[in-house]
């Protein structure tokens, strides 16, 4: 054996022999296309989501609580940090709300081919950021 890497590759199979078996490819190897990168991205938006819900639910029991506590909460959601914090939670449920409606897609068998997978990769990006937009104008608007 020349390298040590050839080790991890020797095995045998069912009979007993010495095979030669590939190391799993790691991400170096593979080419990103858009749906690695969307499947990525969904799991981490999930996640924010979950995050967002903590917030949530601060909001809803600081309004349950009393007009002191609602208003911290209300002063906090109306800073700079709690606006990017908003933003971002927006980002996320509506791209993990895409997502989702592309996954039910593949769930019914359709979208499966590359250049329909790459299509609707990419309307998922552009409707995630027009949606994001169209809410944010439209709450800053009736702000």
């Amino acid at each position: 054996m020349k390298d040590v890497r050839d080790a991890l590759l020797v095995a045998r199979n069912t009979d007993g022999h010495l095979v030669r078996r590939p190391l799993s490819p790691h991400l170096q190897v593979y080419r990103w296309h858009i749906s690695m990168l969307l499947s990525i991205l969904h799991r981490a938006s999930g996640i924010v989501l979950a995050v967002g819900a903590l917030f949530l639910v601060w909001w809803l029991v600081a309004a349950a609580t009393s007009d002191d506590a609602f208003g911290a909460v209300q002063w906090f959601l109306g800073s700079v940090l709690g606006t990017i914090l908003l933003f971002g939670w927006t980002v996320a449920l509506l791209f993990h709300l895409f997502t989702g409606i592309r996954h039910l897609a593949w769930d019914a068998g359709y979208g499966f081919d590359k250049p329909t997978a790459e299509y609707t990769g990419w309307a998922v990006v552009i409707a995630t950021v027009v949606a994001t937009l169209l809410v944010w104008v439209v709450g800053l608007a009736v702000r």
